[in-house]
């Protein structure tokens, strides 16, 4: 699949003085603000085609370079990651989840998850509807 063009467009008098990420985030309402954030720290939002900071002042007439490239999909895949487990039985597992740790992947977590601890015991996990939130 072809990359995704960049778009452009001119900061208009009434952004100026406004962050970068906070104005692509107003032009561009599809798209989180860590996701711009990310976009930015990689180089793909760009000011006057120089890279930028999302907390940069824009001045009116700044041209702004936006390249969204589509994220490859996210597989929920078996890791050997060690979970406590308190019970277990035929119909019942309950573990220590330990904090911080995501339980379905998502925007930006892709690995380290509780799906994919409990794939990497062997777990059979049901799959209803949503591929990369099964259990």
């Amino acid at each position: 699949m072809p990359p995704e063009a960049p778009q452009f467009f001119t900061v208009e008098d009434f952004e100026a003085g406004l962050r970068l990420d906070r104005v692509v985030t107003g032009r561009y309402p599809n798209l989180s603000r860590t996701r711009v954030q990310e976009l930015i720290e990689t180089a793909l939002i760009l000011i006057d085609g120089h890279a930028a900071k999302g907390a940069q002042k824009l001045r009116s007439g700044q041209r702004i370079e936006v390249q969204v490239p589509e994220r490859p999909p996210i597989l929920a895949e078996a890791e050997a990651i060690p979970l406590t487990v308190l019970f277990e039985d035929d119909d019942l597992l309950a573990i220590d989840k330990p904090a911080g740790m995501v339980v379905h992947a998502g925007a930006g977590v892709a690995r380290g998850t509780l799906v994919n601890a409990l794939l990497g015991r062997g777990q059979a996990l049901s799959q209803g509807g949503d591929a990369l939130r099964p259990g």
